[in-house]
C-alpha cells in the first residue's frame, strides 16, 4: 500500500516539495549525485528527523533500488547516517544537526592526499614548465583549503553556539 508523503513528514505542499527539487539540484551541480542529492534533501526536510528507505522512496517517487544506492553513498561519504529505532526492524536515515560540518571537516585528509599527489605531479612534469605551474598552483589551492576548513568549522562551532 502506498502511502502519502504528507504522512512521513517532507514534503506536505507544493512549496516544500519545490524546495527539496531545488536544493537537489544545486546540489547535484555541486558535484553530488542525483539521487543522493535528492534523498539528502528530503532527509533534510523531514519534520519527523529520520525517514526509512520504504518512505523515501513513497516521499520522492523513486524506487527502493534508488533509494538503496543513494543511502549508502551518503553513509558512506558521512552525510547521512543510519539508525534503528527501538522495537523495529527497518532502518531510519538522519542528518545530525552536525553532520554538515563534521562531514567537510573529515574531508581535511583528502584535502593533502590531493597535495601530495598534485607535489608528485610538479616534479613529474617540471616545476618551471606551463603544466608545473598550473599544477603547483591547484597544490597550492589544496594546501590553503586543507588549513583553513578547520579554522572555518572551529569559527561555525563558536557561531552557532551562541
Amino acid at each position: 500500500m502506498s502511502t502519502t508523503p504528507e504522512e512521513h513528514g517532507p514534503p506536505g505542499d507544493a512549496e516544500t516539495r519545490q524546495f527539496i527539487e531545488d536544493f537537489a539540484i544545486m546540489l547535484t551541480d555541486a558535484g553530488l549525485q542525483r539521487m543522493a542529492s535528492r534523498v539528502f534533501t528530503a532527509l533534510l526536510a523531514t519534520q519527523k528527523g529520520s525517514l526509512t528507505a520504504g518512505e523515501l522512496a513513497d516521499v520522492l517517487q523513486i524506487s527502493p533500488a534508488a533509494v538503496s544506492g543513494a543511502v549508502r553513498y551518503l553513509t558512506h561519504i558521512g552525510m547521512v547516517t543510519r539508525a534503528r529505532m527501538p522495537g523495529e526492524r527497518r532502518d531510519h536515515y538522519l542528518i545530525s544537526d552536525d553532520q554538515w560540518y563534521e562531514g567537510f571537516g573529515r574531508k581535511d585528509a583528502i584535502y593533502q592526499q590531493l597535495s601530495e599527489v598534485l607535489g608528485r605531479g610538479v616534479d613529474a612534469v617540471g616545476p618551471e614548465t606551463p603544466a608545473g605551474k598550473r599544477i603547483a598552483e591547484t597544490k597550492g589551492f589544496f594546501e590553503f583549503i586543507s588549513k583553513e576548513i578547520p579554522v572555518l568549522i572551529d569559527r561555525w562551532r563558536q557561531e552557532k553556539d551562541r
